[in-house]
């Protein structure tokens, strides 16, 4: 994200047959010669940029319903933890430091006295989850925490999902607390037969005098692929369906940090959680469990078939502290080569043995290392520097890794620079063909973040406009994929109870969860594009931005076209080199009433594409491109003439 510059700054398919209009009146023609190939287009060409904003990690696609679940996020612990008590009991709690599970992680416990309870009282404590806790019929939810009892407490702990109203979805009993610290772990499970809803509550209760410590108290639904430390369900679902090539992690200025101290320290993301201290996300704001860790990315990419794109250290942070290249620095390479071998490494190797400690002896494989973050606000001018070294010692162990740059560097030749764009959707549009006349004689370009902005950066709304200045700009991306490598809009996701950056991709709440219209445009070009490139041409005015690609297995022709004009685009299209298409098409279409129309959590589905059949096609036809609109349009070719 560009923070520095903030100003404060289902697919609907809706099938039915159409006949193209005539070709007379056509005054604009689109050629698509399909016997000559263009560029070849990855598959890995559009993908995810994920760093923790907007509570997007902790409260969003990291699946653990509890916030502070460790005592560590609020000095008083009643920011996200409250008393229970019920009649005349009596009861408080603290923040207790005096015996703490560990010294690293943790190492503050939440003290609960209870002073006075009667028959059918209770004195607990509880925690309404991040702006919302969610409860769903039919669902069983996995409860974990640590406790320990003083000596004249002896009764069970009552463990409860219930609304704030007081009505008790599911409970369960704990009894045989010791006094030493244990770990206790337990599921309930919600009935069939309630609504959904997200005023809720978790409570821990007792009917019984005495004094009771927690740690690292956890509740998880179930989680994407069921893992026991997982993501969030519908937010995965609605990632699979785009199909993202790759995963940038973990961002961004999440990465960096505000200060050295506060960079995301890798080494203590990964292992039991309870060895994870989490550490402040200053440059958002807000603590980070650091529960959704190293490990729990590469799953993640492992789990949607997406291709790590890892982002390291590279000593400099937010506040402009920085590390001088030379031998202060040392640490921080070998730092990042002990995270480049966790991941990759095998189990013989001393960071690939510790991923297989952690449940995952299979090596993941990483192409691209990001070494560093919007280096360019380095003032020092010492990036150049840093990464020399970040590069010879990461080309020394991995030399077919490929290394990306954050900005110009001049002491080695990078693989890829990273270029991030936040530009108006008037600026995306006129710039389509931005990659058309740059130099392939230097490195690849990962556009690894952009988004339109309709307003003051970061303080934008995700409108259809916006969609349609982005889809102008993909459709260069795609047609010059001979050079830019990959490309990722950000931010990704948005707690809409805690947006700190607009437009996102996705925005959600505890329970619900919807796609903005620039998230149907990333699923289009995502879904819909071929292996190769062809070459094309407009002939006449017109506001339409465009490109061809062709599927090499099977011969299906993908034309993508922009009309970012209030007026229908009548457009002739040609398609040369070709022996027959197919009489019968599909015709995608992404449109609305207003280029202000966007999606929300009570409208999610406004804006987005619909699907329809296309009959009378063939290798001259002529199509109407629906004003403010992304269209695709998928053809079948018979026979390319070579």
């Amino acid at each position: 994200m560009l923070l520095r510059r903030m100003v404060v700054l289902a697919l609907a398919m809706c099938l039915m047959l159409i006949a193209p209009p005539t070709i007379s009146g056509a005054g604009v023609t689109l050629t698509i010669d399909a016997g000559r190939t263009g560029t070849g287009i990855s598959p890995t060409l559009f993908g995810l940029m994920f760093e923790d904003i907007n509570h997007s990690g902790d409260g969003g696609i990291y699946g653990e319903l509890l916030a502070d679940r460790s005592f560590l996020d609020d000095p008083t612990g009643h920011a996200n933890w409250s008393l229970v008590t019920t009649g005349r009991a009596q009861g408080s709690f603290d923040l207790d430091t005096s015996q703490p599970i560990n010294k690293t992680a943790l190492t503050t416990s939440l003290r609960l006295t209870i002073a006075r309870v009667g028959a059918d009282e209770r004195v607990g404590i509880a925690n309404g989850g991040y702006y919302g806790l969610p409860v769903r019929p039919g669902t069983l939810y996995h409860v974990a925490f640590y406790a320990r009892r003083s000596a004249d407490f002896s009764g069970p702990l009552k463990v409860s999902l219930e609304s704030t109203a007081g009505r008790v979805f599911a409970a369960a009993l704990v009894s045989g607390i010791s006094t030493s610290w244990r770990r206790y772990t337990l599921s309930i499970k919600v009935p069939f037969g309630i609504q959904p809803s997200e005023t809720n509550q978790f409570v821990i209760s007792m009917a019984h005098t005495g004094r009771v410590w927690f740690n690292l108290v956890s509740l998880f639904p179930a989680t994407w692929n069921n893992r026991a430390n997982g993501l969030r369900v519908d937010l995965m679902r609605l990632l699979k369906d785009m199909h993202p090539g790759f995963l940038r992690f973990p961002g961004g200025n999440f990465l960096e940090g505000q200060t050295i101290g506060t960079r995301f320290a890798w080494k203590n993301t990964i292992g039991a959680l309870s060895l994870r201290p989490g550490h402040l996300d200053d440059a958002w704001g807000y603590r980070s469990s650091d529960g959704l860790g190293l490990l729990e990315y590469l799953e993640w990419c492992a789990d949607l078939h997406m291709m790590p794109v890892l982002g390291v250290y590279a000593g400099y942070s937010l506040d402009g502290q920085y590390v001088q290249a030379g031998p202060r620095l040392r640490p921080y390479v070998q730092d990042a080569l002990d995270e480049i071998q966790y991941a990759t490494g095998s189990s013989h190797t001393v960071w690939g043995a510790r991923r297989t400690a952690d449940g995952h002896p299979a090596p993941f494989t990483i192409p691209y290392v990001e070494i560093g973050n919007e280096d360019s606000f380095d003032q020092s001018g010492g990036y150049d520097g840093r990464f020399a070294q970040f590069f010879d010692a990461i080309r020394r162990t991995y030399p077919s890794m490929k290394l990306i740059a954050t900005t110009t560097v001049h002491s080695r030749t990078p693989d890829v620079y990273d270029q991030h764009f936040y530009e108006s959707p008037q600026w995306f549009v006129a710039n389509a063909g931005y990659y058309d006349h740059y130099s392939r004689n230097g490195p690849s370009i990962f556009v690894g973040e952009y988004a339109a902005q309709t307003s003051d950066i970061g303080q934008s709304e995700a409108t259809l406009g916006a969609a349609l200045g982005e889809a102008a700009w993909m459709t260069g991306l795609e047609r010059n994929a001979d050079l830019v490598a990959m490309a990722s809009y950000a931010p990704l996701f948005a707690n809409e109870s805690f947006t700190q950056w607009n437009p996102d991709l996705i925005g959600f709440d505890s329970l619900s969860s919807f796609g903005s219209p620039s998230y149907y445009v990333q699923k289009l070009f995502s879904l819909y594009h071929g292996d190769v490139t062809l070459p094309s041409k407009l002939d006449g005015r017109a506001a339409l931005a465009f490109v061809a690609s062709k599927a090499s297995a099977d011969g299906t022709l993908y034309l993508t076209v922009v009309n970012t004009a209030t007026s229908a685009q009548i457009t002739r299209i040609v398609i040369k080199g070709v022996a027959s298409i197919a009489a019968r098409g599909e015709a995608t279409v992404l449109t609305s009433g207003s280029l202000d129309d966007q999606n929300s959590l009570s409208a999610p589905v406004k804006v987005v594409p619909s699907v329809s059949q296309l009959a009378g096609v063939g290798d001259i036809f002529t199509y109407r491109f629906q004003p403010n609109s992304v269209t695709v349009l998928k053809l079948a070719m018979r026979k390319v003439v070579r």
